[in-house]
């Protein structure tokens, strides 16, 4: 007997906890018969697109452009507001089926789609932690991520190294993560200086000095601690305007009446981190997590693209792909009589 397409659906609608747990339990399997090791770790994330087409985010996204406008204008006395078009417009984004779809740019252009991480064991590329997300931008999930990958390979008492690319960095995650015993390794962004067409000395140039919490610029002269910005998460350093004035090397310093210079607040994470990253760690980084993206998208879905709409659908569907993803994966590796025994014996 072969189960139908609404037998399926059933199934994963009804068993969308079972689903990830049985998930989990797979990776405790494959960490008990050592195929998963949890001594290096690889993230990533890919766009799959959402069953939301792209006319229908963008109309529920005018819908709430729209309302924005409307609540801006309420506050002018003499603007006129229609409450049955505000009340058809509450409507019509209540009844949206998948108010979480959002564009994300991809492979294929800009289109409506969710954000898949993945943690990605470098022993057997094992898929050992899993998360959809309607974040476009991966410099969020770097903690997120790797505490899922230790809590799935060992628990909170594990060490581990994680391996990402650049769009990871994040300093305040980096930190915090080496506080769990995680070490980072992802190469470090920061922002250049473009200010006289990019020939001006950058950030690099400046040395900090931990014992004053101080900078030493190229000139030998020593830029303060002025400002604390905790949104940007930054601490700028600045010298006095005289001093900049007569300075041998300000023409290639600054444009302005003294030279500002950016430390952020964790830039000792960021150093370290940076550090770390080699070139041989970012090529194992290549090799181990893009397999299994590769399989998922075109092996298991044959398509990067959910069937099921919300956040919790495509975390089921990628709950069940994953673990497909991974029970083929064990099969490779240990033959079918091994694990089978290994499943029968779990």
């Amino acid at each position: 007997m072969v189960p139908d397409h609404k037998t399926i659906a059933e199934f994963r609608r009804i068993h969308r906890e079972g689903v990830t747990a049985a998930g989990a339990e797979l990776v405790r399997l494959a960490r008990s018969v050592g195929l998963v090791k949890g001594e290096w770790i690889a993230i990533d994330g890919s766009k799959f697109q959402t069953v939301s087409s792209r006319k229908s985010v963008r109309e529920r996204e005018a819908l709430e452009r729209y309302l924005e406008q409307l609540e801006e204008t309420d506050q002018q006395d003499e603007v006129v507001i229609d409450p049955s078009a505000v009340a058809l417009a509450l409507e019509k984004l209540r009844r949206h089926p998948e108010p979480e779809a959002g564009f994300m740019h991809s492979e294929q252009g800009l289109i409506p789609a969710y954000n898949v991480q993945a943690a990605v064991d470098a022993q057997h590329s094992l898929i050992v932690a899993q998360q959809v997300t309607d974040q476009a931008a991966d410099n969020r999930h770097l903690q997120p991520m790797a505490e899922a990958a230790q809590a799935a390979v060992g628990g909170p008492a594990h060490r581990m190294n994680v391996v990402a690319d650049a769009g990871y960095s994040n300093g305040t995650q980096a930190e915090a993560c080496e506080a769990r015993g995680i070490m980072p390794h992802v190469p470090v962004l920061r922002g250049r200086n473009n200010k006289g067409d990019g020939t001006l000395f950058d950030r690099s140039e400046f040395t900090y000095q931990p014992e004053s919490d101080t900078l030493l610029c190229p000139a030998g002269q020593t830029l303060a601690r002025k400002q604390l910005s905790r949104k940007d998460r930054a601490v700028y350093y600045t010298c006095q305007p005289e001093v900049c004035a007569t300075c041998a090397l300000k023409s290639k310093c600054t444009t302005g009446a003294r030279r500002w210079v950016t430390r952020h607040l964790h830039d000792d994470a960021l150093e370290r981190m940076q550090q770390r990253t080699t070139r041989e760690v970012m090529r194992l980084r290549r090799s181990v997590v893009e397999h299994p993206f590769a399989n998922l998208k075109y092996r298991i879905f044959g398509h990067p693209r959910f069937l099921l709409r919300g956040l919790r659908g495509a975390q089921t569907e990628i709950s069940l792909a994953v673990a497909a993803y991974n029970l083929k994966r064990m099969m490779n590796i240990l033959g079918g009589h091994r694990l089978s025994a290994a499943l029968t014996s779990a």
